[in-house]
């Protein structure tokens, strides 16, 4: 059985048909659910264009092997 709740100054609150017995060990997992407001990746990848300076002018081509140069 699964129920769906809500966090409301820091207690988990479940709808008023969920009949839990005192003492039921429960397992929290928080979700996402997206909304009208959340932007698509590729306006939150665009944000980032042009926040890194000093690359090589090369990296598009080589970015393997600058990649491993790193790890």
């Amino acid at each position: 059985m699964t129920y769906r709740g809500i966090v409301k100054d820091g207690v988990v609150v479940l709808p008023g048909d969920a009949k839990l017995p005192e003492g039921t060990e429960v397992r929290i997992e928080p979700v996402f659910i997206p909304d009208e407001t959340t932007a698509p990746l590729s306006e939150r990848l665009w944000r980032l264009a042009g926040w890194a300076s000093d690359l090589p002018s090369d990296l598009a081509r080589n970015h393997d092997q600058y990649r491993r140069a790193c790890t």
